[in-house]
């Protein structure tokens, strides 16, 4: 089954409806990705999808993307230059943590949900929404084809 096969209309949804919940407190932009399987390394997997999504095109370097391997079961976050030089060290550990603990309980999507949320919350810190922001990446979920 593709990755984009093991989720529900609704938890697709749900998945950007988080997206776009999270965006409206900061500049930041999130994106999702979902592949099958991610190699050796969640992070560099990662790390490529970052650059073929075109994350690091946003004007404060700002962009973050939540990047899942479903069949491998790895994850990895990855936030632009801008974010990691202002939020803590474990920033990243702490919110993927969260999504492990909701990942073995067969919630994927929530998981993921509840991490774009933070995400946006703690970016909201750093990045705070400007009238004059303007949505620099599409608020959707990418799948591996």
């Amino acid at each position: 089954m593709s990755p984009e096969e093991q989720f529900t209309e609704t938890q697709k949804a749900a998945m950007v409806a988080a997206i776009q919940e999270a965006e409206k407190s900061t500049s930041g932009e999130i994106r999702i990705h979902f592949d099958r399987h991610c190699g050796s390394s969640a992070l560099e997997s990662a790390t490529h999808t970052f650059s073929r999504l075109g994350m690091s095109q946003t004007a404060l370097k700002n962009g973050v993307l939540i990047y899942v391997a479903l069949e491998d079961k790895k994850l990895a976050i990855i936030g632009d230059q801008g974010i990691n030089e202002k939020v803590p060290a474990d920033f990243w550990d702490n919110i993927k943590d969260r999504m492990i603990e909701r990942f073995r309980a067969g919630e994927i999507c929530e998981g993921v949900c509840e991490a774009v949320l933070e995400t946006g919350i703690q970016l909201k810190h750093y990045f705070p929404y400007q009238e004059d922001d303007i949505n620099e990446l599409p608020d959707d979920i990418s799948f591996q084809k």
